[in-house]
């Protein structure tokens, strides 16, 4: 993801780009896909990172969310969401709550700037998000949501 030629050249005629990365150089592969878009006149990314990048966690959760993610993970991300921010782009910045393999689709949205809620969300759900923003590219254009289960706030994700 950091080869920002061979990106440009694989994202060239596209609408959109959907990027669920990671790893400790996710802010250097946000720079190289905000540089390859740009590049390439590709004006939508749908963007996956996580809670807790703009300290959006509250309560006990939230104390809970930087012990276990803090250190190494919180950052980067936090950095490669300002990259994104930054850009040009027609992004949405996606955050979920901890990820389960629960066979459901049922989630609420905050925005950036209000409080997270919940603790958890499944990747089912997650993919319907992505699903939706893919069909309606207008959809949160240069926002940046939190999305989690209703009904699951509390200090951790119940199986945790």
């Amino acid at each position: 993801m950091t080869d920002t030629d061979h990106l440009r050249q694989v994202v060239e005629g596209k609408d959109i780009v959907y990027a669920n990365l990671g790893g400790d150089d996710i802010e250097d592969q946000a720079r190289s896909v905000v540089a390859a878009l740009e590049a390439a006149g590709v004006g939508r990314l749908i963007w996956i990172s996580t809670l807790g990048i703009y300290d959006e966690v509250p309560g006990e959760f939230g104390k809970w969310n930087h012990q276990m993610l803090d250190g190494g993970y919180l950052e980067p991300y936090s950095a490669a969401a300002q990259v994104i921010e930054a850009s040009k782009l027609d992004y949405t910045i996606v955050r979920p709550a901890w990820l389960t393999d629960v066979d459901e689709v049922e989630y609420e949205l905050t925005q950036k700037g209000e409080p997270f809620k919940g603790t958890e969300v499944s990747r089912k759900s997650i993919a319907d998000l992505v699903v939706k923003l893919s069909l309606d590219p207008t959809r949160y254009v240069r926002g940046s949501v939190g999305v989690n289960k209703p009904g699951t706030e509390g200090d951790k994700p119940s199986w945790y």
